[in-house]
């Protein structure tokens, strides 16, 4: 007798042919793209004409249409690297090469329970909820509470409502993760903030023997700080620092060449796993070298005492507004509105939000 596995969270909404409320990437002869959603009745219009969304519904994926001036469309469900990159964001998301890349170095397998910090835009809460599955456990640390109302939408939309292994918690990490988590219940914690250094007791608390930590830093002090406090509590493996660019290929015909552009440096990401309690790590090959350094070399290197030097905008990020946050949400809370939702399922809910008594200070 054959079994049938249950279809996972979300992906009925990725099969069969096109419905009203599916997400839709239209790309004409020029290879440019819009995005539209399906709504009976609904029409595209574009200086060459229009598309009527009738003659979409009921179409298999990878159709070719034609709008009323006989231009051609191809029509395709958004991969979720095109979603990430077009969908209303309030922080800058993490890119699909960098979320890759903490899926596989981070070994995010199906039913793994994951602590994330820093959902900005939920760009790696999507990333990681397809990774451990609904059987799984991703609870999300937010500082604020506008880029979690952004977060939620745009995981609505993705996976068509509620995601069953999802928790949304708004304030400070160290302070929450240690009120929420037993401790040595997790296996992998996953940390997007401006100063990941100041969570090693905390990370250590929850995270379980052979437990993979992964960091998502932007700079190189930020980079060398982290690495240097993960190796001075005794806790770890050796850290991994590394970073990934890609680079796109052109290749017509005997013309093969590089792209003119390519996706160069977006953040550095250091991985380490947990010892065991009383465990002592084995030193490498090349052995650490004993640093020399007086305080006031740290000092000047890294500026700890000094909490302006760790700001937004002193390690180069753009501060965001609150009317681009507003209209981010917004715009989030819109696209969920107008898509398809499974029976049973309510679009304002997209995991558990919960908000702690105490304030948050900490976090990104």
């Amino acid at each position: 007798m054959s079994h049938t596995p249950a279809a996972p969270h979300g992906a009925e909404s990725r099969r069969g042919p096109f419905r009203p409320g599916d997400r839709i990437q239209l790309t004409d002869e020029k290879r440019r793209i819009n995005t539209i959603t399906l709504t009976p009745g609904g029409e595209f219009h574009t200086h060459k004409g229009v598309l009527f969304h009738d003659d979409l519904i009921g179409l298999p994926e990878g159709s070719l249409v034609e709008n009323t001036n006989e231009i051609r469309y191809q029509a395709l469900r958004p991969l979720l690297k095109d979603f990430v990159l077009s969908m209303p964001r309030g922080a800058t998301v993490v890119y699909p090469k960098d979320a890759g890349q903490i899926i596989a170095m981070g070994d995010i397998y199906p039913g793994a329970r994951v602590v994330e910090a820093g959902v900005g835009s939920g760009a790696l809460s999507m990333s990681l909820l397809r990774a451990v599955g609904d059987a799984g456990y991703l609870h999300s640390f937010e500082r604020r509470e506008e880029f979690a109302e952004i977060a939620r939408g745009n995981v609505d939309t993705v996976f068509g409502g509620r995601h069953p292994a999802w928790q949304i918690t708004i304030g400070d990490f160290q302070e929450q993760v240690l009120k929420t988590e037993e401790p040595g219940t997790v296996d992998r914690v996953v940390l997007d903030m401006l100063s990941p250094w100041e969570c090693v007791d905390a990370v250590s608390t929850v995270l379980a023997s052979g437990g993979v930590w992964v960091n998502y830093v932007a700079t190189v002090t930020q980079m060398s700080r982290t690495v240097e406090a993960i190796r001075a509590s005794g806790l770890y493996t050796e850290p991994e620092s590394f970073e990934t660019m890609v680079r796109g290929w052109h290749v017509d015909g005997l013309a093969v060449r590089p792209d003119h552009r390519m996706v160069a440096h977006t953040a550095f990401l250091i991985t380490c796993r947990r010892l065991a309690d009383g465990a002592v790590g084995i030193p490498g090959a090349k052995r650490v070298k004993e640093h020399s350094y007086s305080p006031e070399d740290l000092e000047t290197w890294t500026r700890s005492q000094d909490p302006e030097a760790w700001s937004q905008e002193a390690l180069g990020e753009r501060p965001v507004s609150d009317k681009k946050l507003r209209r981010a949400a917004k715009d989030a809370k819109s696209m969920i509105q107008r898509g398809s939702l499974p029976a049973g399922t309510e679009s304002a809910d997209a995991g558990t939000l919960t908000e702690p008594s105490t304030e948050a200070d900490t976090g990104n």
